[in-house]
């Protein structure tokens, strides 16, 4: 007759072990969710930012050839994002990471010429790479285009955007 003295079965101290054991594995998964979660909001920033003509801040150069020749670009009112995705591209054994691509669909009702398009395009990207260096702080780990960009488990690169 042990069990009126208190003591607690083997099978609850069993229980509360796997559920302990269960609780912890579910935080390194939500973390790694949580990171990846503010790399999209960063992204989404970034990409508001890329189009936003109050952001457009250009070497003098480009903003000479931006100016003379390609003044629609200066400000691309008529670019509308449809959707910003991202794919795990695996891990990568360079960084020590797991590689992340982002992806902008994007759509305009001006007949932007293809180099605009790219211009536009690497306007955007550029400020989706910095708004992620940003919102993890690591601009000192990366290069003055912001190509790739960490976070403590991923590194993230981006593709062309998408025109439709």
């Amino acid at each position: 007759m042990m069990d009126n003295k208190g003591q607690i079965s083997a099978e609850f101290l069993f229980l509360i072990g796997v559920m302990i054991l269960i609780v912890m594995i579910s935080i390194v998964y939500i973390a790694q969710e949580q990171e990846l979660n503010q790399a999209m909001a960063s992204a989404r920033n970034g990409v508001s930012e890329g189009l936003a003509a109050s952001s457009g801040i250009y070497p003098e150069d480009t903003y000479g050839e931006y100016s003379t020749s390609k003044t629609s670009l200066m400000y691309p009112y008529s670019v509308e994002i449809i959707n910003i995705s991202y794919t795990d591209l695996g891990y990568d054994n360079n960084y020590d990471k797991k590689r992340i691509q982002f992806m902008v669909y994007a759509k305009t009702s001006d007949k932007f010429k293809a180099d605009e398009l790219v211009s536009i395009g690497d306007r955007i990207n550029y400020n989706l790479r910095k708004s992620i260096a940003l919102g993890f702080n690591t601009t000192q780990s990366t290069n003055n285009l912001y190509n790739p960009v960490f976070s403590p488990h991923y590194v993230y690169t981006t593709a062309n955007v998408k025109w439709s």
